[in-house]
């Protein structure tokens, strides 16, 4: 029993991390929340990529 709670407190823990980190932006949601927006392209010269939105061509860019 004490292992679920170990088990448990560690997923709410990986799942919870990264609201405040710009490594785990990988979909339009935690884009967003990242203060960024989805570019189908690449990100326009005053803009840096975070991460990514639907998959590796859909950049998350956010400004300097």
């Amino acid at each position: 029993m004490r292992l679920h709670h170990l088990l448990l407190a560690l997923l709410f823990l990986v799942l919870s991390s990264g609201s405040g980190f710009t490594q785990g932006v990988t979909n339009s949601l935690s884009c967003w929340r990242n203060r960024g927006i989805c570019v189908p392209i690449g990100c326009p010269g005053n803009m840096r990529q975070i991460g990514t939105c639907f998959g590796a061509q859909v950049k998350c860019c956010r400004r300097w």
